[in-house]
């Protein structure tokens, strides 16, 4: 059997060989993000964005996991690699289905594509089996307060694309999971994992949200009514006499809509703005403040 060069799909991903499912997912999104060809600029990202896709096929299957595991600790990336006469895992069977031209020599070497006769006991041919697949899809806090319908360009191992519409449910946040029945390759499901885009003015927690708005002093001192914008509009807001700065307002219902219904609060973080050019009858009525001990 010809040799291949063995990848450590665990280096590949930067994790160590002990790590979590969880780990693992999340070191495949940071990279799968990285080095997609539609943003990433690197010369060799079409070749690394495989290469992520790979090892994540691998290690977040138990059995492909398990498998791969088999063959040992002690490979380094890019040594020649056969499997020793015989290799049979442990008598494990891992089933993949779907066209594997998008997969390295390695891959097909250890799951199947040209070997598939040491995995199937050369009896006969596997028939394709369903495989979900996973993507990450950014929105912006006006996306997410919009909903409606979002495309979203998939891309495969072998440079190939389509458009799938995913429609944008009410009350999505920070890690909400959209699934899309029979949209996969094979019959098998895609799940969309949504991410709310860093926003310039709002701070996101849960369905509420966070923003900064300054007010002059003696708005603060006195009390006021003052303008707040939120993601939907222009709304009034009491200020009450004796407002300290850092101090937080809450305006209720008006953050992110919620799954079941109604909307999370909007709170409001005052900092007072204080005058830096005084007039001189400005600065008469502070000196007579302070001598008043206000």
């Amino acid at each position: 059997m010809m040799a291949v060069q063995y990848k450590d799909y665990y280096e590949i991903l930067g994790v160590p060989r002990t790590a979590t499912p969880d780990e693992i997912r999340k070191a495949y999104r940071k990279l799968a993000k990285k080095y997609h060809p539609d943003v990433s600029k690197e010369k060799d990202a079409d070749v690394r964005y495989k290469d992520v896709n790979e090892a994540y096929e691998v290690l977040k299957d138990p059995e492909k996991r398990e498998r791969y595991d088999t063959l040992g600790p002690n490979w380094e990336q890019g040594q020649d690699f056969a499997p020793p006469p015989g290799w049979q895992g442990g008598g494990m069977r891992v089933e993949f289905g779907g066209d594997m031209g998008g997969f390295s020599d390695f891959f097909k070497t250890i799951f199947g594509g040209g070997f598939s006769e040491m995995f199937s006991g050369g009896t006969h041919a596997r028939a394709p089996v369903r495989r979900d697949s996973e993507v990450d899809l950014e929105l912006t806090l006006e996306d997410a307060v919009r909903g409606g319908t979002h495309t979203l360009v998939m891309r495969s191992a072998d440079g190939g694309q389509r458009t799938i519409n995913v429609r944008l449910p009410q009350g999505i946040a920070e890690g909400s999971r959209i699934r899309l029945p029979g949209k996969a390759s094979g019959g098998g499901d895609i799940y969309v994992n949504l991410h709310l885009a860093p926003h310039p003015v709002f701070q996101v927690n849960g369905y509420d949200l966070t923003r900064n708005m300054r007010i002059a002093s003696w708005d603060a001192v006195l009390g006021h009514e003052v303008q707040v914008e939120t993601l939907s509009g222009s709304v009034s807001m009491k200020v009450p006499p004796g407002t300290q700065s850092g101090q937080r307002l809450r305006l209720r219902g008006k953050g992110l809509p919620k799954r079941g219904g109604g909307n999370g609060d909007l709170f409001v973080r005052v900092e007072v703005d204080l005058p830096r050019h005084l007039t001189e009858r400005q600065r008469e009525l502070w000196e007579e403040l302070a001598k008043l001990g206000g």
